[in-house]
C-alpha cells in the first residue's frame, strides 16, 4: 500500500517534526518520507482533508466490547472498526465477557478475532478467577500469549491480601495490576453520587468516600509490595490528590479519568435519564475542574472513553435497575476539545501505550505509520447518526462537540470515518 497524505500538520512532540505542515509518503506500513511538495508516485492513494492534523496512534486504555458471550452489545470486529474511525489504533479490551478472560484459551480467542483489523486489540486479562474476587487467575501464562495487564472491570477486590500477592507476583515478569477502586460496602446500593442532586432526586448516593478509602490502601499496599499499579477511572478531587502525594512519594502509580467525567456532572441526572448512569458516577463541578487539573498537571496520565455497550433493554429501565455505562469512543475526541487544548488531548489519549508497555511510534522518517488524522476545528451536535457502535447508550447524544475524525493509518491499511 503506498498513500501520500498531503499538507498535514505535524502533532508530535517527539517528532522533529512536531507542529511542521508536511506532505508523508507511507510505503507499505512505513513512513518513507516527510517533506513539503512531495512528488506524485504512481499508484500511490493522495490524501487531502480541510485542516489536515496528524498524530501518532491513539490508544485507549479500557474498551470493553462483549464478545464472546454478549455479541448483541457489541462485537469484535465492528468495536475496531468503530474505534478505527474514532481515531484509535489500538484499544485495551477489558475482560468482562462472558466467559470472563481469566486464561490463555480466552486471551487467545480474542486476539485471534482481531486479527487482520487496522486497529490493534490489546486484551487486559482478569486479575481473578471469572472476577470473582477469590482466586488469582492465570496472570504468568495470559502474560505470555499477549495479555498487557492484569485486573477485574469495575471490580474492586475485598480481599487486600489478594491484591498484595498479586502485586508481588507480576514483578517476576514485568506485569501491571489495574485496581479499580470503590468500597462496595460503602458503595452499598448507592446509584448517584451522593450530594445535593442525588437527596434532591431521592436517589441512593455514592459518597467520594467509597473511592478513595480504597485508594489509599491500594496505594498502601503498593508501597509495601513495590511493582506497578494503575488505577482506572478516579473521579473525585481527593483521589487526584492522593495519587499525586503517592507519585511525589516515588511510588509506580498510574491512573486515567473517562471522557465523560471531565465534561459532565450529576447535574445531568436531572432528568433520570440513564444514559449517565456511570460507574465510577458523575461528580460534582468541583470534582471535574479537579480532574481537569490533575490532566494538565500530569497526575492524571491517561484519558479513556471508558466504552461500554449495554443493550437498550438494560438502559431503558428505571435509574435504580439499569446497568452502569456510557459508549464513548465515538464522542471521545469531540468531547475532550470541548475541556482541553489540543496537545493535552494528544499526550493523554497516547501516553498509556508506554504505560501498557505497547510501542510506540513517533512520526518520523522510516517508523511504522501508525497515525490518526483528524481536524481540531469545527464544532457539530452529536447524534445517533453519528453513532456506529451496535449499543447506542452514549451520554453524549446532543451534545455540542468540537472537531472532527478523519480516521486512521496503522497496520498497513488505511481507514477513513466516510
Amino acid at each position: 500500500m503506498k498513500i501520500i497524505i498531503r499538507e498535514a500538520k505535524i502533532i508530535d512532540s517527539k517528532s522533529p517534526f512536531h507542529n511542521k505542515t508536511a506532505d508523508i509518503l507511507i510505503k507499505d506500513g512505513l513512513i518513507k518520507k516527510i517533506g513539503t511538495s512531495l512528488p506524485n508516485i504512481e499508484n500511490a492513494e493522495e490524501i487531502k482533508f480541510d485542516n489536515l492534523h496528524i498524530s501518532q496512534g491513539w490508544f485507549d486504555s479500557s474498551v470493553s466490547l462483549g464478545e464472546p458471550g454478549y455479541e448483541d452489545r457489541e462485537t469484535i470486529s465492528n468495536g475496531l472498526n468503530v474505534a478505527a474511525k474514532s481515531g484509535f489504533t489500538a484499544i485495551a479490551l477489558q475482560p468482562n465477557s462472558y466467559p470472563i478472560i481469566d486464561n490463555q484459551s480466552q486471551v487467545n480467542f480474542v486476539k485471534n478475532k482481531a486479527n487482520g483489523f487496522a486497529t490493534q486489540l490489546f486484551p487486559i486479562g482478569a486479575l481473578t478467577k471469572a472476577s470473582e474476587g477469590k482466586d488469582m487467575a492465570e496472570l504468568f501464562d495470559m502474560k505470555k500469549t499477549g495479555a498487557v495487564a492484569f485486573g477485574d472491570y469495575n471490580k474492586s477486590l475485598d480481599n487486600a491480601n489478594l491484591l498484595k500477592i498479586a502485586l508481588q507476583y507480576v514483578q517476576d515478569f514485568d506485569g501491571l495490576v489495574i485496581a479499580y477502586s470503590q468500597d462496595q460496602n460503602i458503595k452499598g446500593n448507592g446509584v448517584a453520587n451522593e450530594g445535593i442532586v442525588s437527596t434532591k432526586l431521592g436517589l441512593k448516593g455514592i459518597p467520594d468516600l467509597a473511592e478513595e478509602l480504597q485508594i489509599v490502601r491500594n496505594l498502601f499496599l503498593l508501597e509495601y509490595t513495590g511493582g506497578k499499579l494503575h488505577i482506572p477511572t478516579i473521579s473525585t478531587a481527593k483521589s487526584v490528590q492522593l495519587i499525586k502525594d503517592a507519585k511525589a512519594k516515588g511510588l509506580n502509580v498510574t491512573s486515567s479519568v473517562a471522557v465523560h467525567h471531565l465534561v459532565l456532572t450529576d447535574e445531568k441526572l436531572e432528568g433520570f435519564d440513564t444514559r449517565f448512569k456511570v460507574t465510577p458516577p458523575l461528580r460534582t463541578e468541583t470534582d471535574r475542574q479537579a480532574l481537569l487539573k490533575g490532566v494538565l498537571d500530569g497526575t492524571i496520565d491517561m484519558i479513556t472513553s471508558d466504552h461500554n455497550p449495554i443493550d437498550i433493554e438494560f438502559k431503558k429501565m428505571e435509574f435504580d435497575m439499569a446497568k452502569n455505562g456510557t459508549i464513548g469512543l465515538e464522542s471521545a475526541f469531540g468531547a475532550l476539545l470541548t475541556v482541553l487544548p489540543l496537545e493535552i488531548i494528544i499526550e493523554k489519549l497516547t501516553l498509556g501505550r508506554s504505560v501498557f508497555g505497547i510501542e510506540n511510534d513517533t512520526i518520523t522518517e522510516g517508523s511504522k505509520a501508525n497515525i490518526t488524522l483528524f481536524n481540531p476545528n469545527g464544532e457539530s451536535v452529536f447524534t445517533k447518526g453519528n453513532i456506529i457502535s451496535k449499543s447506542k447508550n452514549s451520554a453524549f447524544l446532543g451534545t455540542q462537540l468540537k472537531g472532527s475524525v478523519y480516521g486512521i493509518v496503522n497496520q498497513n491499511q488505511l481507514v477513513l470515518e466516510k
